[in-house]
């Protein structure tokens, strides 16, 4: 997967069905006509259909329905071996071409509390051949919905979860700029097929328009605001005049009706429509990085609810249902059994409630700061250092103090990472100090970002830059700085959830000793 510009993501790979060869910008082809029948709607076509309102709190999941016991698609590798880290609790008739999984999943869905189902969604332009999982797999999932409705039971409305890795890995091998006529004709269409083939009364809709979720704008060649234009005129042009109810990811810099973070598996994210999950660990994915979010038997799931419901916001995606591969599933499985649907199911209920847990208490609830003591051995009192691939550190005793440095890294920029505990947080945003002692032997600059509430700062204020910044003068001595944090939200939205982040441009920058108090 591409990696998106700083500040560095720690995006979860998708398995890449079929072969991702990248090459030559080949001939353009025509973009086909809609797949499905259900298009050039009338208004009657959603008489009657329901729809959630702004104010409602909305439970959705990601569901990847791309498996398929008999052919073994997507539950083994290349070579044979077992491509799933967690598995689910039987493989009898499990396909997304079977109606009576759909069915299985959906009731469970039901039952777990979870009101959308956004299927994860590869149907690009060029995958018109109809075996397609992604197209293949809709027809059973909308019959097993029709049985549920004529039984009078309510499952989970549809939706679109937008795969945006089609617009760089697809049979037609395009890497699609969405800057384009082409481009944005292209991410239209991804759209226009997949409503195309759902009809109206299954729909999942805010205040009446279909709901949309993107994936990662890194696939995309280039793009900008017209493509979400374009999207939402040619929708109402075959749609009844609807328009869809547009979520970006945090990495596509449009506006949209809201904002969500992929990532949840690995703590809670909430840059508007929030993103929570069980934990990660995709073991099984050959080729990764080892990257393990230790489960701890459901507590991680719930104390990220428990955040949650603490400052929610309306709309909640639980990441994911199924996607076994990177063991971020919450369905039934071999290894958990129902235990996720049952806390679903619970902190479902309470967060539809309004329920507002009290905020926790700990040993920093009345503290008027938290500290670390970086060295051979962290001290953290509250602070503490979180290492990720842009912010390795390594101790070093420097000029009779103990302290860490940025292990050497090609970027411009390094960082350290720290997360806060929470029982010195507040519900209300807080204005903090940050005091860092360090020793320069290079000249340079360092500064601050923090998990703020500065709309234009990168990802929904997930990076927002603290107001002052220190000149390094390279004098080899001891000094402190500090950085006003004004408006701090501390929601751990920053990569490996923390709180905030020291921008170091100065080689061999050594840092002894992080605070950050209350004003």
């Amino acid at each position: 997967m591409s990696r998106l510009p700083l500040p560095t993501l720690i995006l979860i790979c998708i398995i890449l069905p079929g072969p991702c060869v990248r090459a030559a910008e080949p001939a353009i082809r025509p973009i086909p006509p809609a797949f499905g029948p259900h298009i050039n709607l009338k208004a009657e076509d959603f008489a009657g259909v329901p729809s959630f309102r702004p104010q409602d709190r909305i439970i959705g999941t990601y569901y990847f329905y791309w498996y398929d016991s008999h052919t073994r698609s997507h539950l083994v590798n290349g070579d044979g071996t077992d491509a799933l880290t967690n598995h689910p609790a039987t493989l009898d008739d499990f396909s997304f071409k079977s109606v009576a999984w759909h069915r299985r999943q959906l009731e469970d869905m039901t039952y777990a509390g979870i009101d959308v189902v956004l299927p994860v969604f590869w149907g690009a332009p060029s995958e018109h051949d109809g075996a397609h999982w992604s197209y293949a797999g809709l027809p059973p999932l909308v019959q097993a919905r029709e049985q549920l409705l004529r039984e009078g039971k309510n499952p989970p409305r549809i939706g679109l979860f937008y795969d945006t890795s089609t617009l760089q890995f697809n049979s037609w091998h395009v890497h699609v700029d969405c800057t384009t006529d082409y481009g944005r004709e292209w991410f239209y269409a991804t759209v226009r097929d997949f409503f195309s083939m759902i009809p109206p009364k299954h729909w999942a809709m805010i205040d009446g328009k279909p709901i949309v979720l993107l994936y990662s704008a890194a696939f995309a060649k280039k793009h900008d605001q017209s493509v979400i234009d374009h999207t939402r005129q040619r929708f109402a042009t075959e749609f009844a005049g609807r328009v869809p109810w547009i979520a970006r990811e945090v990495s596509w810099q449009v506006k949209a009706d809201d904002t969500v973070a992929w990532g949840g598996a690995l703590g809670l994210k909430n840059p508007g429509v929030a993103s929570i999950g069980p934990g990660y660990d995709h073991s099984a994915v050959p080729g990764r990085t080892p990257l393990i979010v230790d489960r701890r038997n459901g507590k991680f799931y719930e104390e990220n609810w428990l955040k949650l419901l603490r400052r929610p916001s309306k709309f909640v995606m639980i990441e994911t249902w199924n996607e076994f591969h990177e063991g971020t599933d919450i369905a039934e499985s071999r290894e958990s059994g129902r235990q996720y649907l049952d806390l679903t199911r619970k902190y479902a209920a309470l967060f539809k409630q309004g329920f507002t847990p009290p905020w926790p208490k700990g040993g920093y609830s009345d503290a008027p700061q938290v500290t670390v003591q970086l060295g051979e051995k962290n001290q953290p009192a509250g602070l503490t250092p979180v290492e990720n691939e842009d912010g390795l550190t390594a101790p070093q005793s420097v000029a009779g103090r103990e302290a860490c440095v940025l292990a050497a890294s090609k970027a411009v920029n390094s960082y350290m990472y720290f997360t806060v505990d929470d029982s010195f947080k507040s519900a209300a945003p807080m204005q903090l100090i940050l005091e860092v002692d360090y020793y320069a032997v290079a000249p340079g600059r360092l500064s601050v970002e923090f998990d703020g509430s500065d709309p234009a700062a990168p990802f929904s204020g997930a990076y927002t830059h603290s107001p002052d910044s220190v000149a390094i003068d390279g004098s080899k001595t001891w000094k402190t700085a500090r950085f006003a944090l004004p408006d701090a939200r501390l929601l751990n939205s920053q990569n490996r959830s923390a709180d905030l982040r020291l921008v170091i441009e100065s080689p061999g920058l050594a840092i002894s000793r992080v605070s950050l108090r209350k004003k």
